[in-house]
């Protein structure tokens, strides 16, 4: 559950190729250290010692190579949520731990290196595969916990769960998207808890 795949049809070439992973690796070390929209496919092309018409037939653009690092981002993100909520053993410890997950290891990985900041913040705006795999995957296991919540009696069960999944994704939305959270910092730290707490009264029978 925690694989994200750049499934934008800008990927070229087979998916399992060596160099394929070559590029991506290349452009994301040359992508934290020039940014983003400074960097163009020649630049890369003169970094890794390709031509830019071999990069092409892998990528047919800069985006779709930064899809593909945003992907790499995002699947991690997920792992780190899949294994936070893998260790709790109620819906209501794992409903605080996927909140606590997401924000923790998003701040970690993406605003402690701003470039990588940029390229998740272009595809959050954008809505590129990737970010939108990565929104379906938190719904996936909000549907998950909420479900399991409602069978162990620890959740109401009167409200429609699509609409219970959706309303808790739109109060963890200004964390979780890539966009948003960095207008929110300064209280991501005691944010996941707060407001874990606040979903989970609603939730309460």
């Amino acid at each position: 559950m925690n694989e994200i795949e750049s499934s934008s049809p800008q990927s070229r070439g087979p998916a399992d190729h060596n160099v394929r992973d070559q590029i991506v690796a290349a452009a994301d070390e040359h992508f934290s250290r020039y940014g983003y929209d400074k960097t163009t496919v020649s630049d890369l092309a003169k970094a890794i010692g390709f031509s830019k018409a071999y990069i092409y037939k892998f990528f047919d653009s800069k985006q779709a190579i930064g899809e593909a690092i945003c992907a790499q981002c995002l699947s991690k993100i997920i792992a780190a949520a899949d294994e936070a909520v893998a260790g709790a053993t109620t819906p209501t410890e794992k409903i605080r731990q996927l909140f606590k997950a997401l924000v923790a290891t998003s701040v970690s990985l993406v605003f402690n290196d701003r470039k990588l900041h940029d390229i998740a913040a272009r595809g959050a705006g954008e809505k590129w595969p990737s970010v939108r795999a990565y929104a379906e995957h938190i719904r996936q296991f909000l549907t998950e916990i909420v479900r399991e919540g409602r069978e162990f009696g620890e959740f109401e069960r009167k409200t429609p769960l699509d609409e219970t999944v959706h309303v808790i994704y739109l109060v963890m939305h200004p964390y979780v998207n890539p966009l948003l959270l960095q207008y929110n910092l300064d209280h991501a730290e005691e944010a996941p808890a707060q407001l874990s707490s606040l979903v989970l009264r609603s939730l309460a029978p």
